[in-house]
């Protein structure tokens, strides 16, 4: 697939999600759409998906990554592959970007300023943090809001320190935004990530600074209403042996 400079979105988490809540040819939101594995896989598991982002560029790649995928596997997902919907625009204008009402709300948010995207001025990942948090809380509500009754939100994000290495709790700051508008924090999970070169890397720093190497992100899922409600709309959860196949997942790149 082609990259745009975001890490690659681990699409074995997006079919757990999707089957586990999201409701069959449910309709999908994503206020931070940086990437294409959300969309595509959406599609592939028979849902509709919908995702805004900032950087024109990245649409065109998310878009392109879709293009790429082959054929056969549009047709055979889930009795046909709705096509991914990508909009180029500032999320806190989602309402009128992408208008409606919505089964999931699952996104991975930029963390603060650990990877500046651009310098356009409604990109908060350039902000410092207390105004990018207060952009990111006014996202997480009028997202929220478009979010039907007795559904689920979930949430990948991570912690990221400050520029004096000392973690800013960006995982307890998006659960308070979460229920601040009006949902219940409901699951948490880890999800542990390729460590690759982390032992190297964090040996120089461990010595220095006792700072600890990290290889996870947290899972966070957030019930607006009845859960139970919720559960029994979507039914009983899906497993798709095939999607790794159509996906090439654990194949080289």
């Amino acid at each position: 697939m082609q990259q745009t400079g975001t890490s690659i979105f681990d699409p074995v988490l997006c079919e757990v999600i999707y089957h586990w809540f999201c409701p069959q040819d449910g309709d999908i939101l994503d206020p931070f759409a940086g990437g294409s594995v959300r969309g595509i896989v959406a599609a592939l598991t028979g849902r509709k998906y919908t995702g805004v982002d900032l950087s024109a560029r990245q649409i065109e790649a998310n878009k392109a990554n879709w293009e790429e995928m082959p054929p056969l596997s549009k047709t055979t997902a889930a009795g046909g592959a709705a096509e991914p919907v990508w909009v180029t625009g500032d999320s806190m204008n989602i309402k009128d970007l992408a208008p409606g009402e919505y089964d999931l709300l699952f996104t991975c948010p930029p963390y603060a300023d650990l990877e500046v995207y651009s310098d356009a001025p409604g990109d908060i990942s350039n902000k410092k943090y207390p105004e990018f948090l207060q952009l990111y809380r006014e996202i997480i509500v009028r997202t929220a809001s478009m979010l039907k009754s007795n559904r689920f939100a979930c949430v990948v994000v991570g912690e990221v320190r400050d520029k004096n290495g000392i973690y800013r709790n960006f995982v307890g700051d998006t659960v308070r935004a979460f229920t601040d508008a009006g949902l219940d924090y409901y699951n948490e999970a880890i999800l542990i990530t390729n460590y690759g070169s982390l032992p190297i890397r964090v040996g120089g720093q461990f010595t220095n600074s006792r700072k600890l190497g990290k290889t996870h992100q947290n899972v966070l899922v957030f019930a607006k209403g009845d859960p139970q409600k919720a559960a029994a709309d979507i039914g009983e959860p899906e497993v798709d042996e095939v999607l790794a196949d159509m996906l090439g997942v654990g194949e080289a790149e």
